[in-house]
């Protein structure tokens, strides 16, 4: 069989960087002749692009390698990925894996089918990543069923929380080169995206690793001050950031730039100082609490959402309490709430004290509580406003749904077509859409 009549299916868990990943594995596929088919369906080839943050995602990770092997028993399984890279022993004793990948060569992922199928015995081309140096060349030349456009500007992480496997599952921090971005982001507004997102395992570290003369020296605000110049780019949109990388000096640049949206995911994981020194993060809740007042001396409505754990080893009452008290004294737009889930390879796998799973639960339910009370609230700072908003996907026969620059949805009813354009329009809040707001009338 020719590749031209092979199919391939792929399963992405896990975060924005492993769909961006993903898709840059379906562009090599498809220039190879390969059909992309949904993992559900029969194929030759599939690929399991796995996550391993918590558990769960082992536990996906391992589930969706076993599907895929009774969907199709003679299609060849490709392992690939985070949980791969961290834990090769346990995913070569997975019987229905034909073929190992960790974060490291993914490109070459259709050489090694063709080693695989030459000698079945070959099945592990999982290799270390740590003393990986250079930002691997996965990227994509087209974006699919989507209005706004995700672009990697980097890999790893050097930052080794006390509870984090990411750094061993992908390495150091590795920078793209800013020239390619920009062909990139210009690929991408050529076909008509006017919205990207700076995406990456750590951005706020884009440029630290960038020496010698084949690299010019940049960091993440440079990148974006050089984005901003590309014509037909309305918006750029920053991943996941380091509290500390901002500054008053930054963001007083970040204002001079017309595509920039002013959301700010910060990734606090605790709002006890006693929990983020166990937790190795490099800030005080005083810190990141001055950092926020900063953003919103700049940009008065700046969406403030993060990610917050519960049930970090010796959590007590007092500290979780710290955490709901800090988070009301924030004010997030929203909270991406994940119990603590134990990771062997990281130092607090080892803390004494690990936290029943029914109380992460109920602290888990109690936090998420909290974060729907807190969105509704800065719904409702929006409340008359005439705002930009990006349409995306229509939302059912009566109207479309889309995003402000502060990424606040609104509905809109209009039997204009609008779906990839931008448009202002005066919002309101309805308690009839509680977790949205409503397009009132075009500007």
């Amino acid at each position: 069989m020719n590749n031209a009549q092979r199919k391939v299916g792929f399963m992405t868990l896990g975060c924005k960087v492993n769909t961006y990943d993903s898709e840059a594995m379906m562009e090599i596929f498809e220039t190879a002749g390969y059909t992309i088919v949904d993992f559900s369906e029969v194929a030759d080839v599939y690929v399991i692009n796995t996550c391993t943050v918590t558990h769960l995602g082992d536990q996906k990770s391992r589930k969706m390698m076993r599907k895929a092997k009774r969907i199709n028993p003679n299609a060849i399984i490709c392992a690939v990925g985070c949980y791969v890279q961290v834990a090769p022993d346990e995913v070569e004793k997975i019987v229905e894996v034909d073929l190992m990948i960790g974060t490291k060569n993914r490109g070459d992922i259709l050489a090694y089918i063709d080693a695989h199928l030459q000698d079945l015995s070959q099945r592990d081309f999982v290799s270390d990543i740590m003393d990986e140096k250079i930002f691997e060349p996965l990227m994509i030349s087209e974006v699919k069923g989507k209005t706004r456009a995700f672009i990697k500007i980097q890999e790893g992480c050097n930052q080794f929380c006390t509870y984090c496997i990411v750094p061993f599952a992908r390495g150091p921090v590795r920078s793209r080169n800013q020239q390619q971005i920009i062909d990139e982001v210009n690929r991408v507004v050529e076909m008509g995206y006017q919205e990207v997102i700076l995406s990456g395992i750590h951005i706020a570290s884009y440029g630290v690793d960038q020496t010698g003369t084949d690299v010019s020296k940049t960091d993440l605000i440079d990148l974006i001050e050089a984005l901003d110049g590309i014509e037909g780019l309305k918006r750029i949109r920053l991943g996941s950031m380091e509290p500390k990388f901002i500054t008053p000096q930054r963001l007083k640049r970040l204002a001079g730039l017309e595509s920039f949206c002013p959301h700010f995911h910060l990734s606090l994981q605790s709002g006890s100082d006693t929990v983020l020194k166990r937790m190795g993060r490099r800030y005080t809740t005083a810190e990141y609490l001055e950092i926020v007042n900063q953003i919103r001396a700049v940009f008065p409505l700046a969406a403030i959402t993060t990610d917050m754990m519960v049930g970090f080893p010796g959590e007590t009452t007092a500290e979780f309490q710290e955490t709901l008290d800090f988070a009301r004294a924030v004010g997030f737009y929203q909270i991406h709430v994940f119990k603590y889930s134990r990771r062997t390879g990281t130092k607090a796998a080892a803390f004494p004290d690990q936290i029943d799973e029914t109380l992460k639960n109920a602290r888990s339910h109690e936090l998420s509580e909290l974060s729907r009370e807190l969105e509704l609230a800065f719904i409702k700072k929006n409340d008359g406003l005439i705002a930009e908003v990006l349409f995306e996907a229509t939302n059912d026969a009566a109207g479309y749904e889309g995003h402000t620059k502060n990424y606040v949805p609104v509905f809109l009813v209009t039997d204009e077509k609008i779906n990839g354009r931008i448009i202002s329009v005066r919002v309101s809040y309805s308690s009839r859409y509680a977790d949205k707001l409503i397009g009132d009338s075009i500007i």
